[in-house]
């Protein structure tokens, strides 16, 4: 449990520091099954964009929802969703997740589509 508390200490630390940016939010939920991705207004009130491996057409193709090839294509979705959407600067919130493995495979991807963090 304490992993946990502390994970989202870090979240809620680098939520904070975004919040005075004004800039829209790209946060990632790293579950055992899956992988989220969703693009938050500067104010955090609206979702604009949003790719999870739960959805069909990210689905397609993919033998498991929580490897890299998944978190690959759920930023490049995220990414190109984000600039349909006529974004092209976000902040990146990991949720207090260290920066590799799928969390990194989903970033790099995402800036691939034309995202810059």
């Amino acid at each position: 449990m304490e992993k946990k508390i502390a994970r989202l200490r870090r979240a809620k630390s680098t939520r904070s520091h975004i919040r005075k940016l004004g800039v829209p939010r790209l946060s990632v939920l790293r579950t055992g099954q899956h992988l989220y991705a969703q693009l938050f207004s500067a104010d955090g009130s609206k979702v604009l964009a949003s790719a999870s491996t739960t959805q069909a057409d990210v689905r397609e193709g993919l033998s498991s929802g929580k490897n890299m090839e998944a978190a690959t294509k759920v930023g490049r979705l995220i990414g190109e969703r984000a600039k349909a959407a006529g974004i092209d600067a976000v902040a990146f919130d990991r949720s207090g997740y260290r920066y590799h493995g799928r969390i990194k495979a989903l970033a790099d991807a995402a800036r691939e589509a034309g995202l810059q963090f």
